[in-house]
């Protein structure tokens, strides 16, 4: 017997209302159309394998060139560590043979004074402690460094007679050491270097006064470089705690009242109050390099005849 009879046979004996062969043919047709759905999303599943398959190899090929890449950069960044290394090194290697240069030049110029190497050693420290607490920019603190220690570099015209004497210098001796200054910056003169040239600026004004009372233009408050202010403060501080041909060296505190008295006449009022407010690390700075306690203070001081003058002390 057939489907299509045993359809109709149970159509006989169903109950009115119920159409075995309509239910038939609509469950074909279901199943016609789920077939049609299900061979559908297989051929969605193999074109999405297939993309996926696709991605994979993309994404596969771009990992291995991404990790070439990086492996390329690590060798970069390798080597331009290695760069950056030499150069450094090779710019400490000439910074510090520029500062032996210059060191030595002016060890040249005042090799007479036993206390020289330490002379330039300290004013260099001191002008770049006192540069830096002024807040200047990092290359100018470093111009000023190394340019410091050539504040003097014009004695070396004067005789030493007049450099080394022990007692008052007559008027025409005091002339002849006042022109240090123009003989120092005629020898810097035409500098192309940036220290050079602060040094040469230093060498001209580092005895020139706040009040325009000083050599040898005589200029004034601001008209005076800031370089040359630095130095002259610490020159005159270096100058009244060592020992020279004229004089003992002075304590710490009577120095400081010297420097005091002067603030506004002789000195950068800004710069005496930046000055006193860290003479703590001014003198461990000498202490460091003089590797001995430094004076601080005393009851008696024996005045040079200089400075009983210069400062009217009693």
């Amino acid at each position: 017997m057939s489907r299509l009879e045993i359809l109709d046979k149970a159509s006989e004996d169903a109950p009115a209302d119920m159409d075995f062969r309509e239910l038939y043919f609509k469950e074909m047709q279901r199943n016609s159309e789920l077939r049609f759905e299900l061979e559908l999303a297989q051929n969605q599943a193999v074109t999405f394998a297939r993309e996926l398959s696709r991605l994979f190899q993309h994404s596969k090929k771009q990992r291995r060139e991404l990790a070439g890449t990086t492996s390329q950069l690590a060798r970069y960044a390798s080597d331009l560590r290695t760069t950056i290394f030499n150069l450094r090194s090779a710019h400490f290697e000439l910074q510090e043979a520029y500062r032996d240069t210059i060191f030595r030049l002016v060890l040249a110029s005042e090799y007479k004074d036993k206390d020289t190497g330490n002379h330039i050693t300290r004013l260099s420290r001191y002008c770049t402690l006192l540069a830096r607490r002024m807040g200047l920019p990092q290359q100018e603190v470093e111009n000023i460094s190394y340019a410091a220690p050539m504040h003097d570099v014009g004695k070396i015209g004067i005789p030493d007679s007049i450099i080394l004497k022990n007692g008052m210098l007559s008027e025409n001796e005091f002339a002849i050491v006042k022109s240090h200054t123009r003989i120092g910056a005629d020898i810097l003169e035409n500098a192309r270097g940036a220290v050079l040239k602060t040094a040469q600026t230093i060498a001209l004004s580092h005895h020139e006064h706040w009040d325009g009372t000083g050599y040898p233009q005589g200029i004034k408050k601001t008209e005076i470089p800031l370089p040359a202010r630095i130095v002259a403060l610490t020159d005159t501080f270096d100058a009244l705690t060592s020992e020279r041909p004229y004089k003992k060296p002075y304590p710490i505190d009577i120095s400081c009242d010297i420097i005091r008295k002067e603030r506004g006449k002789h000195f950068d009022p800004d710069v005496v109050d930046l000055f006193l407010n860290h003479i703590d690390d001014f003198v461990s700075i000498k202490r460091e390099i003089d590797k001995k306690e430094p004076l601080y203070s005393s009851p008696q001081v024996v005045w040079s005849e200089r400075d009983l003058k210069k400062i009217g002390a009693g």
